[in-house]
C-alpha cells in the first residue's frame, strides 16, 4: 500500500515501512512525515494482523535528514519559529508514534542515516545496518543543534563523550564503528541486509506481542525512573503479561517440552 512518499508492504505478520523518495535520498518532507503517520496508523490496526515492523528506505539511502528545500526560503524572517512549529507538529508526534507502537521495530539501515534521519533509524528496537551505510549528525554543518531526540538517545547509547564528538565534529560514523560503539546491533553485507531483517522480524512476529509491547515501554521509560519506581513498573507490566493467553501457552509449552506457539493475545 502506498502512502505519500512512504510505502507499506505486508508479509504475513511482518509490515515493512519504507521511506520512498529516493530522488532526494528519502529526505523528510512534510508530505513524507504525513505519509509515515498514516502508514503507522494502518500498521497499528489490530485487524491487519501485524506483529513486527521493518523500517527502511528505498534506494541507496535510509534518510538524508530534513528536506531543507521543503521549508521557508533562506532569509525568511519566520525560519526560527517555523522550525519549532514543524518539530512540534510533524517530527515529534511521529517519533512518539514509533516509540509507542505496540510491536517490535527492526530498523534496516540500507544507506546513509543523516541528521534527524539518524534519530528515526535509532527508534528501532534492533538496528541493523548495511556495511556501506553510515550515520551522521550533520546539524553543526548548517548551524543547528541535534534534534529528533538525538541529545537524549546518543548519551544513553554510546556515552556523553562520543555523543559530543558526533555532534560537534559532524563526521561520518561508518556502520562498523557504530557497531563497535554499541550504537547499533548488527552489520550485514549490503546484499544480506533484507534477509537478515526479515529473519529477525520473523522471530519477533512469532513471539509474545503484548509482552514485547510492555518491554518496549519499560525500556523507553526506564531512564526517567529510579530503581524503586522501575521495580513497580515491572510489577504492573508483569501482572498484565501474566493475564495473557501467550503466558499460558508459554508455560504449557515449557511443561510439555515443546516450542510455544504464541498468538499475540
Amino acid at each position: 500500500m502506498d502512502f505519500d512518499r512512504v510505502s507499506v508492504t505486508g508479509h504475513g505478520p511482518i509490515a515493512v515501512l519504507a521511506l520512498n523518495h529516493p530522488e532526494v535520498m528519502n529526505a523528510l518532507s512534510g508530505r513524507m512525515l504525513a505519509g509515515a503517520a498514516a502508514a503507522l496508523d494502518f500498521i497499528a490496526q489490530p485487524e491487519n494482523g501485524f506483529r513486527a515492523l521493518i523500517f527502511t528506505g528505498e534506494g541507496k539511502s535510509f534518510c538524508s535528514g530534513a528536506h531543507l528545500a521543503d521549508g521557508p526560503a533562506p532569509g525568511a524572517s519566520d525560519i526560527p519559529s517555523g522550525i519549532g512549529i514543524r518539530m512540534d507538529k510533524f517530527y515529534h508526534p511521529l517519533l512518539r508514534r514509533f516509540r509507542d507502537l505496540p510491536m517490535p521495530v527492526v530498523s534496516a539501515v540500507n544507506g546513509p542515516a543523516v541528521g534527524i534521519g539518524m534519530s528515526f533509524a535509532l527508534m528501532g528496537d534492533l538496528v541493523l545496518a548495511a556495511r556501506s551505510a553510515y550515520f551522521l549528525q550533520a546539524f553543526a554543518r548548517i548551524g543547528l543543534i541535534p534534534d529528533g531526540g538525538a541529545s537524549w538517545l546518543l548519551p544513553r547509547l554510546i556515552g556523553l563523550a562520543r555523543a559530543r564528538e558526533l555532534s560537534l565534529l559532524a563526521e561520518q560514523l561508518p556502520a562498523e564503528k557504530a557497531l563497535e560503539w554499541g550504537l547499533i546491533n548488527r552489520v550485514c553485507d549490503d546484499g544480506a541486509l533484507k534477509d537478515e531483517a526479515f529473519a529477525l522480524a520473523g522471530r519477533l512476529a512469532e513471539g509474545p506481542t503484548l509482552a514485547f509491547a510492555a518491554m518496549r515501554k519499560l525500556y523507553w521509560d526506564s531512564p526517567e525512573n529510579d530503581y524503586q519506581q522501575q521495580l513497580e513498573r515491572e510489577r504492573e507490566a508483569q501482572m498484565r503479561a501474566g493475564a495473557t493467553e501467550d503466558f499460558l501457552e508459554g508455560v504449557n509449552a515449557f511443561l510439555q517440552k515443546r516450542p510455544p506457539v504464541f498468538k499475540g493475545r
